[in-house]
C-alpha cells in the first residue's frame, strides 16, 4: 500500500469513526418518538455539509486527504441511506397513518437533503472565494 493511500484510508476511517459517534448520538437524543427525526437531522445537515466541503473544493482544490475524509469519511459515516430506507420498512408496519408518515418523511428527507446540498455547494464556493451561481 502507498504512502498516499495510507494516508487517504486513515483519513476516511478517522472521518467514518468521528460521523457515526454523532450519527449514534443523535439517534439517542431524538429516541423514543415514532417518526424519525434522528435520521432527517442526520442525513440534511449531512447533506448541506458534503455540498459545503464540495462547493469549497470546486474553488480551492483542497487536498485529497482531507476531500476523502470529510466527503466519504465523515459524511458517509455520519448520513445513512440504509437507515433511511430502514426506518421507511418500519413505518410501514408500526404506523396506523402508516401511507402520510411515509409520504411525510421521504419528502422532507428528499427535499431538504437536496436543498441543503445546493445552499452547502453555493455557501462553500462563496466562502472559497469563487462566484457560487
Amino acid at each position: 500500500m502507498s504512502s498516499n493511500t495510507l494516508k487517504l484510508t486513515l483519513a476516511v476511517f478517522a472521518g467514518g469513526f468521528l460521523g457515526t459517534i454523532l450519527r449514534f448520538l443523535i439517534n439517542q437524543f431524538t429516541a423514543g418518538t415514532m417518526f424519525p427525526a434522528g435520521t432527517v437531522v442526520e442525513n440534511i445537515t449531512g447533506s448541506f455539509l458534503l455540498g459545503l466541503v464540495t462547493g469549497w473544493i470546486i474553488i480551492r482544490h483542497v487536498s485529497p486527504v482531507l476531500k476523502e475524509g470529510i466527503g466519504a469519511g465523515f459524511c458517509g459515516g455520519y448520513t445513512t441511506m440504509s437507515t433511511f430506507m430502514g426506518d421507511v420498512g418500519l413505518l410501514s408496519v408500526t404506523s396506523e397513518s402508516a401511507v402520510l408518515m411515509i409520504a411525510t418523511y421521504v419528502l422532507i428527507s428528499l427535499s431538504g437533503g437536496m436543498a441543503a446540498a445546493w445552499f452547502g455547494i453555493h455557501l462553500g464556493q462563496k466562502a472559497a472565494g469563487g462566484e457560487g451561481k
